[in-house]
């Protein structure tokens, strides 16, 4: 009989506790295709263990629409329009809420704020991304968070007295690695590079609430609209990203119930559907997942092209970094959504909504499946590889459990015989909690998060290394 998929659910925290002086706390703001978000946590700096605060969450195609004068930079996956003063108001109004209802005070209570962003869609190349960050950056400001508190820390003196006993940075300064994982030496491979790092910390990062050494080397999905995701080796002191992940999500599944009428036609998601988290037991057609499976794509991305599932790719960056680039798709650039849709109908019009929300779960499974399949016959994953995954369109319904118990390696055997395996929400708000730790060097020598699993901190050899 299978065991229960272990999915980690960020733990909250009351306010007298976080204010006794070892919890370092952050706000991470996304802005996504189908969401945007402000979320706080806290870390525990004794135990590495991480703490829910509060969250804000809002659907992105809310954000206003352009005024006169104003220059359309972006767009989301389904076409809406966002400009840097629109996108402003936005993430400052998001902040200022999640701060206000967790009653933490700007100045002292906040640490750190995080951005990223999952909008690719509507950009030419990776680097073009660089304007929404920017434009993150500015609702920040707006909403009161101090420059400081979104850059590393040069030295102690920089942090908050009641931190500094909790910094390393006397001995060790901040170099690149998140969790003891490099980026890619050109970190212009797909448009959406940050989120991949965040999810690969934040997974290692939850791990901390679990038995479960998530360590180098892994291998990370974020699936929320977009795919984001890296895997890496087992170097040390640093792994190096050996994988990417590019494409489409959640976006598919988002088609496939466009096409019901329980949702708006152009802008409705699977989150519009009541009660579409939970587990659903029909019976399953085999020909309707064929048919859609049929339209999707997971292959690695090709040379000579320059978007894949819709996002910015730059595979000759990709080449140079010895990074292999993974993706998924719909048709070409999202070209299949469009016959999802139409699938969708079918299948609601012939059975019910609930019937086609179970029948996305065992498509989840499969696109998931796939792009194992792909991972190993490029020679990515290692005997001790672990995987983790995150995201509103892999964690729901009942996703996990079939991962869990289906997910099989090239010898048939599953997954889990042999490889660990880790579902964890808000994973991305977790990263940012991460990184903003490992930027000020307030690592935990005696429960690490960094090096491989099964070996002792690293911390020595990163002074040796910086020495050097």
């Amino acid at each position: 009989m299978s065991r229960k998929p272990i999915v980690v659910r960020p733990r909250s925290i009351g306010l007298s506790s976080l204010r006794m002086g070892r919890f370092y706390t952050v706000a991470s703001v996304e802005l996504g295709n189908t969401t945007t978000k402000c979320i706080i946590v806290t870390t525990n700096l004794e135990t590495a263990e991480i703490f829910e605060i509060e969250k804000e969450i809002r659907m992105t195609r809310g954000v206003r629409p352009p005024v006169k004068g104003e220059e359309v930079f972006g767009r989301t996956l389904t076409g809406v329009d966002l400009t840097r003063e629109s996108v402003t108001e936005l993430v400052s109004d998001i902040l200022r809420t999640a701060l206000n209802r967790a009653r933490l005070d700007i100045e002292n209570d906040l640490h750190f704020v995080v951005r990223s962003t999952g909008v690719t869609a509507g950009f030419a190349d990776p680097e073009e991304v660089g304007a929404i960050v920017k434009a993150l950056a500015e609702g920040c400001l707006h909403a009161g968070v101090a420059p400081r508190k979104m850059a590393a820390a040069i030295s102690p003196e920089n942090l908050p007295p009641s931190l500094r006993d909790f910094t390393w940075l006397h001995k060790v300064y901040f170099d690149g690695a998140v969790a003891s994982s490099l980026p890619p030496s050109n970190a212009e491979i797909v448009a959406n590079e940050m989120e991949g790092e965040l999810v690969t910390a934040g997974l290692k990062g939850a791990a901390k609430s679990t038995d479960v050494d998530f360590r180098n080397p892994v291998m990370t999905l974020d699936f929320g609209t977009t795919l984001a995701g890296r895997i890496t080796d087992n170097g040390h002191p640093y792994a190096k990203t050996i994988g990417s992940f590019a494409g489409l999500a959640g976006a598919i599944p988002d088609a496939l119930v466009r096409g019901t009428g329980n949702v708006e036609e152009q802008t409705g998601c699977i989150l519009d559907i009541k009660n579409s988290e939970r587990p659903r037991k029909n019976q399953i057609d085999d020909s309707w997942v064929d048919e859609i499976l049929a339209h999707i794509r997971v292959v690695r991305v090709p040379t000579g092209i320059s978007r894949f599932g819709t996002v910015p790719v730059n595979v000759k960056a990709a080449e140079e970094s010895d990074v292999i680039l993974m993706g998924v798709d719909a048709g070409e650039n999202g070209s299949g959504l469009l016959d999802l849709e139409l699938i969708g109908r079918k299948i609601a019009e012939e059975s019910s909504i609930d019937t086609l929300l179970a029948l996305i779960d065992v498509v989840q499974f499969h696109v998931v499946q796939r792009l194992v399949n792909l991972a190993i016959s490029e020679g990515l994953i290692l005997d001790d590889t672990s995987f983790g995954l995150t995201g509103r369109a892999i964690t729901t319904g009942n996703k996990p459990r079939l991962i869990n118990s289906q997910l099989s390696l090239e010898d048939g055997k599953r997954w889990t015989e042999s490889h660990q395996l880790l579902f964890v929400e808000d994973g991305l708000a977790m990263g940012a909690a991460v990184a903003a730790r490992c930027m000020n060097s307030m690592g935990t020598i005696h429960n690490p998060m960094g090096g491989r699993k099964g070996d002792k901190c690293i911390m020595g050899a990163r002074m040796k290394r910086q020495r050097s």
